[in-house]
């Protein structure tokens, strides 16, 4: 779908992308991620034919690709209403179909079809952006670029753009997504690429990527309702300490030395030993958050694990 190879770009004497690689598979929702000033809306703006790369190479899927461009503020025109701007947008993509029923399509993919005959400068940040969001997928583009689509947004804003994101991935649209909420990315990526120092620090699938960076060495528990778990598990020697968790949750975590796979057994053997079925036991894993940061800051390489210290 796109493949960058040794990307540079830079502003008079400041290099930005120093040698960029990136791949994005068609059908991947790719989290593109990276501190302020790393190149992230550079490397999308050259993507877009918007600024010219001073070296490397860029290829696409096929000869005539289509992709549609959110950017992180779009300018709309107030005095257009939704259908108005949607209408002139089809003209600026020489859009060969039927424009009424285009326009409608989008509108409602949106959710803005019943506010579509209202002035763009009536609508709230959030409907601009959603407005912005009909615009980029007007054409139906083969690759679908959104830079910070929930910026400055209220949560109720961001829930329904990120709601329309995740209705776009489900329907397989290939979405570069650019955003410094990683919750979000959590939520809707399958892919991850962090941009650090004008290089990709770490690209792959986000479960792998977990699984490279370890763990916390603990284990999470839900018990079920009325269960006490501490008192159940209590006595258990390779048990560093526990912390309370949302949702009545209890993560265990292992003593210096101990491999989390050990902690895991000893824990449902426990309490299989002493007839408690809990809801759940999993392996507590680095947030994305947390992996990150410490990609950005350079205090962590694959297979580094981060033991809790947090204590109850």
């Amino acid at each position: 779908m796109l493949h960058i190879r040794n990307l540079e770009k830079s502003y008079g004497l400041f290099p930005v992308l120093r040698g960029l690689n990136m791949s994005v598979s068609k059908g991947d929702v790719y989290g593109f991620l990276g501190t302020n000033g790393c190149g992230k809306t550079t490397t999308m703006s050259i993507i877009c034919n918007i600024l010219k790369k001073d070296a490397g190479e860029i290829t696409f899927g096929k000869e005539d690709m289509k992709i549609g461009y959110l950017p992180e503020s779009p300018a709309l025109y107030g005095y257009m209403n939704g259908f108005e701007y949607l209408d002139f947008i089809a003209a600026c993509c020489e859009y060969e179909g039927d424009i009424k029923k285009r326009t409608a399509e989008v509108l409602q993919i949106t959710g803005m079809y019943s506010s579509a005959s209202r002035q763009i400068k009536t609508y709230s940040r959030g409907m601009n952006q959603r407005v912005g969001i009909a615009a980029a997928i007007y054409s139906d583009p083969d690759l679908l670029i959104l830079d910070e689509p929930t910026s400055a947004l209220d949560p109720e804003g961001r829930a329904e753009v990120m709601e329309i994101i995740n209705r776009l991935a489900t329907a397989g649209s290939t979405i570069i997504l650019c955003t410094h909420i990683l919750t979000d990315v959590e939520r809707v990526a399958n892919k991850i690429g962090i941009l650090n120092g004008g290089v990709m620090s770490y690209e792959g699938a986000l479960d792998e990527m977990k699984r490279a960076f370890g763990t916390d060495n603990a284990v999470t528990v839900r018990p079920k309702s009325g269960v006490d778990l501490s008192t159940a598990l209590q006595g258990i020697e390779i048990i560093e300490h526990y912390l309370a968790e949302p949702y009545g949750d209890i993560t265990f975590y292992a003593k210096e030395g101990v491999a989390e796979a050990e902690l895991f057994y000893k824990i449902i053997t426990t309490l299989a030993a002493k007839q408690i079925i809990p809801e759940g036991v999993w392996f507590k894993r680095l947030s994305l958050e947390q992996i990150y940061l410490g990609i950005t800051s350079g205090s962590m390489v694959p297979g580094y694990s981060e033991r809790g210290t947090k204590t109850v």
